[in-house]
């Protein structure tokens, strides 16, 4: 019997401590730490938020730079549903969706070829909510915004390079243009001009 409040005495005290007390110091110390990323790395506009920095949101006007496909929810982008496919290379599901998203990329953005369209127009992530995208990826979309803004090609590949995050120390990951931030950029040109 002694052995049995030794045990319910012992759950209660773990419980405290490691679902009580260590979740609030840790969201504590990243909150004073980290405040713009413990609190989603919100990105406001006019008093509003437009997205997070780190979650992908789907754009699908031409005016704008189109992200990465997600696999996350029924229709994509859902947050609460964080999730690649789990389809293998060879499956036949994920060989059609592939071209099937190949199809729609060629026609969004005619005039590509379809062995230089980046990987990353074509698949998901493995959580289905990659806020960025390649260069190339980017690059190869130019040409249509630059027409849907009635902007000159090289004023849209300037914002490119100036929102391209180079590698980690020089070498480490590779480059990549968030979507988002991207896009609020070609919003804030139009709204100066």
């Amino acid at each position: 019997m002694r052995s049995l409040f030794v045990a319910i005495r012992m759950t209660l005290v773990l419980t405290v401590l490691t679902g009580i007390i260590y979740p609030l110091a840790i969201a504590g110390a990243a909150r004073l730490l980290f405040p713009w990323q413990s609190a989603g790395s919100l990105v406001m506009r006019g008093g509003r938020v437009a997205g997070s920095e780190l979650i992908g949101q789907n754009f699908s006007a031409a005016r704008y730079f189109h992200g990465r496909p997600s696999a996350a929810g029924d229709k994509g982008y859902d947050a609460t549903s964080s999730s690649g496919s789990n389809l293998g290379p060879t499956n036949k599901v994920l060989i059609d969706t592939v071209r099937r998203r190949l199809r729609a990329v060629l026609e969004t953005d005619p005039g590509s070829s379809p062995s230089r369209v980046p990987i990353d127009l074509v698949t998901a992530s493995g959580s289905g909510l990659d806020p960025e995208i390649s260069p190339a990826a980017a690059e190869m979309q130019v040409a249509r915004v630059a027409s849907a803004r009635g902007l000159r090609q090289d004023v849209v590949e300037r914002l490119v390079r100036e929102n391209t995050r180079g590698r980690w120390l020089g070498v480490i990951g590779e480059p990549g243009v968030n979507v988002l931030m991207l896009n609020l950029a070609l919003d804030d040109l139009a709204a100066r001009n």
